[in-house]
């Protein structure tokens, strides 16, 4: 555009300065337009700070409080900047409080501290929603919800808590549980001293299938929720059965001027009747004879006992549901021998056998038999009874129903194990024979004792095949390790 230096230098020179002008200008006017935004900006922020500044707001939150039935109970609502609005309370459409005026009748609702709801004497339907709100309606409604805690209540099904089964049937317990949370419920039977023993069910319903007598009683049911202490209520079982009868003894030795007991135990439900026969004859009460009742136990007491009292007696009980018999018998006879004397004797072919046996009249004869026994490791057969007949002495004047009696066995080999049993003989007649009795011999001086000596034998071999063994082990341990480095210098060869 310039041909010549001069004219481009002068026209060019023109050109920049108006162009730098322009852009200055323009630069300014950015600049100033900036500035004014920039305050307007400022200013309306100024304004909406201060605007927020005075809006009412909630300063806490809503939340779910649980408290226990019968406590007190306060709902926070901190607000700022009420001014002129008004603060609401509410649980529903009910209006509980307005600003600081209370609406509710409820004598229990208060406020406190400022705009906190305070309910005491809590009671189950005080539970659900509770709602603090502000009349600008822009503010959210802050909600706190209520869980009323109930502790555990349980009561009887049926109400008098008395329940009757029959022997072998099945029977259901049932009690109902109350609270919140919902009870647990448990089923424990008491002791004869009231405690309870361990937990037999879980549940409301506790069902026992084919009961027997013995399942008669009182069951607990308790209910709990870990809310205060847990609650329980009792209910008794009563099992209806036949009567069931337990003799104390089948067998009563007496003799004649003496006394003689009877006792029979008799449990059943209902209660039964009890009677007494002897031989088939039914009793009664007598200057002689007695008959009473404590509880289960029955008793029949003959006094200054006579031959006729000598026989079978017999304990009979009646309810309802059934019969029940059992046999008892009066003897004049010997009572059984029993052995005092200790099993190892002091001599390899003797011992000394010592008994005793009641019996009212004097022994007439006592039989004693024993014999030995031949054993090994598989078997033991018994040899042949070998008898000896005695005659009794007379009994010390201090043990008039007593005898106490030994006698000598000689002959016997050494290291042996024997039996014996005896019997003796009054003069109503022979006694029920003997339990019988073992006892051992002592070995003689002179006899090998292969067992200790096999015993010995094989704890020596033991040893030495222990010790050998030993004596190898760090080469055994060695020899995995061998084998791997005979592996390894194979390969490299």
């Amino acid at each position: 555009m310039c041909s010549n230096k001069l004219i481009r230098f002068s026209m060019c020179r023109k050109a920049y300065s108006v162009l730098f002008i322009l852009l200055y200008g323009l630069s300014i006017q950015i600049t100033h337009a900036a500035i004014s935004n920039r305050s307007k900006s400022l200013g309306n922020k100024s304004l909406a700070t201060t605007s927020s500044t005075s809006q009412a707001r909630f300063l806490s939150q809503g939340h779910t409080y649980r408290a226990v039935v019968g406590e007190t109970l306060t709902l926070p609502c901190e607000v700022e900047n009420l001014g002129g609005l008004v603060l609401l309370w509410r649980r529903g459409q009910n209006v509980l409080t307005a600003k600081d005026l209370k609406v509710s009748t409820d004598e229990r609702v208060n406020l406190v501290n400022g705009y906190n709801l305070e309910i005491s004497e809590l009671e189950p339907q005080d539970a659900g929603d509770y709602v603090c709100q502000i009349s600008d309606k822009v503010n959210k409604d802050q909600v706190h919800t209520v869980e009323i805690l109930v502790p555990p209540s349980v009561r009887a099904v049926p109400s008098s808590g008395q329940i009757t089964a029959r022997k072998g049937g099945a029977v259901t317990l049932e009690c109902k549980a109350s609270g919140n949370p919902v009870p647990q419920v448990s089923w424990t039977k008491k002791s004869g001293t009231g405690k309870s023993l361990a937990r037999i069910g879980e549940g409301p319903i506790l069902t026992l299938e084919r009961v027997e007598r013995q399942q008669s009683g009182v069951y607990q049911c308790t209910a709990d929720n870990n809310v205060g202490e847990p609650a329980t209520v009792d209910m008794r079982l009563d099992v209806l059965y036949p009567p069931d009868i337990v003799t104390e003894k089948s067998w009563i030795h007496s003799g004649e001027g003496f006394e003689a007991t009877l006792v029979c135990v008799v449990h059943a439900d209902p209660q039964p009747t009890v009677s007494w026969f002897q031989n088939s004859f039914p009793l009664q009460p007598t200057d002689r004879r007695s008959m009473s009742s404590r509880g289960n136990r029955h008793t029949l007491v003959i006094r200054h006992v006579m031959q006729e009292d000598f026989g079978n007696y017999s304990c009979v009980a009646d309810n309802s549901l059934g019969r029940s018999k059992k046999y008892m018998e009066v003897s004049g006879r010997p009572g059984p021998a029993e052995f005092h004397s200790a099993p190892w004797s002091k001599s390899p072919d003797s011992y000394n056998l010592t008994w005793k046996v009641d019996s009212y009249p004097p022994l007439q004869e006592v039989r004693l038999l024993y014999r030995k026994l031949m054993m090994n490791e598989t078997f033991q057969q018994p040899a042949r009874w070998h008898d000896v007949i005695l005659t009794p002495s007379s009994r010390p004047p201090n043990e008039p129903l007593t005898h106490a009696m030994s006698f000598t066995l000689r002959g016997l080999q050494s290291g042996s194990v024997y039996e014996a049993i005896v019997q003796a003989k009054n003069r109503y007649g022979w006694n029920e024979v003997s339990d019988i009795f073992q006892f051992y011999t002592q070995r003689s001086p002179s006899d090998p004792r292969v067992e200790e000596m096999e015993f010995v034998a094989s704890s020596t071999s033991r040893n030495k095949s222990h010790n050998q063994i030993s004596s190898f082990r760090p080469i055994l341990l060695l020899f995995p390790f061998l084998l791997i480095l005979q592996l390894h210098l194979h390969k490299w060869h």
